[in-house]
C-alpha cells in the first residue's frame, strides 16, 4: 500500500539545506586557513561540543515527545473500544422494546467512528464524518436516557449515563490528540540547529585534508532521517509509521455487535 506523508518534503529540504551548509562551512574554513596563520582557536572544541550536545538533546526530547503522542493516540483507540463495549453491554439494562433501535444506532456510531479516521488526508470528509458522529451521539442519548429513566431504577440510569458519557468524551479527547503536535518554535529550533551543526561539520572538515565527502554527506543523511521519523510520528494517519493496526479493535467490536 502506498502511503502519502507530509514529512517527506521538509525532510528533503532539510537534507539539501544541510548539504549546502556543509559545503559553505568547508569553503569558509578553507578561506580562513588560507588567510590566517597556522593557529587553532583552543575554545573551538568546547563551542562545537556544546552545539552538538544541545542538538543531540533536542533531537532526543523531540523524538521522545513524538513517540509519546503516537503511543497515546494508539492507546486512545483501545480506550474508546472499551468504552463503547461497556455501553453496548449496558443496553441490556434497558426495556426490551427500546433495545433494538438503540443497538442499531450503536452499530452506525461505530461505523462512523471508523470512517472518521479512515482517510485523514481528506480533512473535509473526516470533519463531516465527525459531525455525523456528534449527531449519532445525540440520537443515542435521546433514546437511551429516557429508556433508562423509564425503568424507575436509579442505578440503571446512573450506569447507562456514565457509560454513554465515557463513550462520548473519548471522541473529544481523540480529536484533541489528533491536533496536538510538537510546537512550531521547537521544530524551528531543531531545523536551525541542524543547519548550524552542518555548518560546523563543514568548517571543521576544512582542517583535515583527508576529510571524506562521504562522511559529511552521511552526517546530513542520518540527521535528515531522524527528523523525518519525528515528523512522520506526528502524522500517524497519513505517514509511513501508522496506527491503522489499532483500528482493528473497533472493527472487531463492530463485528461482535450482533
Amino acid at each position: 500500500m502506498a502511503y502519502v506523508t507530509n514529512a517527506l518534503l521538509p525532510t528533503l529540504g532539510m537534507l539539501a539545506g544541510m548539504l549546502g551548509c556543509i559545503e559553505a562551512g568547508r569553503r569558509l574554513g578553507i578561506r580562513r586557513r588560507a588567510g590566517a596563520a597556522e593557529s587553532r582557536d583552543v575554545s573551538a572544541p568546547a563551542i562545537d561540543g556544546a552545539i552538538f550536545a544541545l542538538f543531540g538533546l533536542l533531537i532526543a526530547f523531540t523524538f521522545s515527545g513524538a513517540m509519546g503522542r503516537f503511543d497515546h493516540r494508539r492507546d486512545q483507540i483501545a480506550e474508546e473500544a472499551n468504552a463503547i463495549g461497556t455501553a453496548w453491554l449496558r443496553i441490556d439494562l434497558l426495556p426490551a422494546d427500546a433495545q433494538l433501535q438503540i443497538r442499531q444506532l450503536f452499530r452506525e456510531y461505530v461505523r462512523s467512528r471508523i470512517a472518521t479516521y479512515q482517510d485523514m488526508s481528506d480533512v473535509k470528509t473526516a470533519l463531516a464524518e465527525y459531525d455525523r458522529t456528534q449527531a449519532l451521539q445525540g440520537e443515542i442519548w435521546g433514546r437511551a436516557v429516557p429508556s433508562a429513566r423509564s425503568t424507575g431504577d436509579v442505578a440503571v440510569l446512573r450506569l447507562v449515563v456514565q457509560s454513554l458519557n465515557d463513550m462520548f468524551d473519548i471522541t473529544t479527547s481523540r480529536l484533541h490528540a489528533s491536533r496536538t503536535h510538537v510546537p512550531v518554535p521547537i521544530l524551528a529550533l531543531l531545523f536551525g540547529l541542524a543547519l548550524v551543526s552542518a555548518l560546523v561539520v563543514g568548517y571543521e572538515s576544512a582542517e583535515d585534508q583527508q576529510s571524506s565527502s562521504f562522511r559529511r554527506s552521511m552526517f546530513a543523511v542520518v540527521i535528515s532521517v531522524c527528523i523525518f521519523v519525528i515528523l512522520d510520528l506526528e502524522q500517524p494517519r497519513i505517514g509511513v509509521i501508522r496506527i491503522d493496526e489499532a483500528d482493528r479493535l473497533l472493527e472487531e467490536l463492530l463485528a461482535q455487535m450482533k
